[in-house]
């Protein structure tokens, strides 16, 4: 299939296929006529990255993962290059989350502090 059908199928542009390319996560195979081809296997690739990208992860986080396909296995992320990836971005998330909770305690604590404590305020004449 050509560029612009790939694009289509995958829900992208065919500029991002290009950027892709640039990078090497996506293979530049040209046809006799001087066309970019590509196959459901390209597909495939596409469909890890967007999927990967929807979960948090950057577009060098997705190398491993397009390598392990690559590499013939049917899923991008039985490779231990991709588990290791897996297991980084869990500790990242864990450590947001970590910070997340602290930031609602926080938070919560003012609440319960302003509600108690606060004066009431005066607008223009009305009571708030």
């Amino acid at each position: 299939m050509r560029i612009g059908e790939l694009a289509a199928r995958a829900g992208t542009t065919t500029r991002t296929l290009r950027y892709y390319e640039s990078r090497g996560l996506l293979p530049a195979r040209r046809g006799g006529n001087g066309y970019r081809t590509y196959d459901e296997g390209d597909l495939k690739l596409l469909r890890q990255i967007r999927t990967l990208q929807d979960f948090g992860f950057d577009l060098e986080e997705t190398r491993p993962f397009v390598e392990c396909l690559q590499a013939g296995h049917p899923e991008g992320d039985t490779c231990p290059a991709s588990l290791d990836v897996y297991r980084r971005k869990l500790a990242e998330l864990d450590e947001l989350i970590g910070e997340l909770q602290a930031v609602r305690a926080q938070i919560g604590v003012r609440l319960a502090t302003a509600g108690s404590e606060a004066p009431r305020c005066e607008l223009g004449g009305h009571e708030l």
